[in-house]
């Protein structure tokens, strides 16, 4: 059977908030064409923060586009602001990009915090590794994020041994971040990028045997 791209059918409305659903079928031919199948388990409701792992090549970032507008879930996500620059910025703003500098991180956690709490639909996408290269852990701004949020975390995924890509499952944090992050390494268990070796270590800083000098 030929490699193909297919979503899970996802609710248009969820606890009574419209998601938008809008699945644009270019996109998921496009992905269909290049061999990259989906599947997208529905989210538990209108607010969802979703982790993108493994993140190692360049590559990624068109194909979660794709992914993007194949599901028609109004995803938005989070980039460096260098990404925005020039002409492309109102193209990236438009397919749902939020840029974010690293080297002023103050506020941002607190804004997106805010966010999901004043919008009725709020699903946002971040790569956790902050970088294509390998890194000793995960940046813990996610994990804030969705913790002082209250919102549950998706574990995205784009799985090139395999070509598919899409959301695993949802976890509800517990605040234990060992546990928690126990929980997502065994989900992401055979996941692996373009460049596995690139890929970082699914763990955060503060966890017990976590590199000291981890980003």
């Amino acid at each position: 059977m030929p490699p193909h791209s297919s979503a899970d059918a996802a609710a248009s409305t969820i606890e009574g908030a419209e998601l938008g659903v809008r699945p644009r079928r270019w996109a998921a031919w496009m992905l269909a064409r290049l061999g990259w199948r989906m599947s997208f388990a529905a989210p538990p409701g209108p607010r969802v923060l979703v982790v993108v792992y493994p993140h190692t090549s360049n590559w990624d970032f068109p194909l979660g586009i794709l992914a993007r507008f194949a599901s028609g879930w109004p995803i938005h996500w989070i980039g460096k602001h260098s990404m925005f620059r020039g002409p492309l910025r109102p193209l990236f703003l438009g397919w749902g990009g939020i840029p974010i500098d690293r080297s002023r991180p103050g506020g941002f956690i607190e804004g997106m915090v805010e966010a999901f709490s004043s919008r009725p639909v709020m699903i946002v996408a971040i790569a956790p590794e902050g970088t294509r290269s390998h890194v000793n852990c995960w940046k813990s701004g996610f994990y804030r994020i969705a913790l002082a949020a209250g919102v549950p975390v998706g574990l995205g995924f784009i799985d090139y041994a395999s070509r598919s890509m899409g959301i695993l499952e949802y976890i509800n944090l517990s605040g234990d971040s060992a546990a928690d992050m126990a929980r997502i390494r065994a989900a992401y268990a055979g996941k692996g990028g373009l460049r596995p070796e690139h890929a970082g270590q699914i763990r955060l800083a503060d966890e017990a045997g976590a590199p000291r000098d981890a980003p």
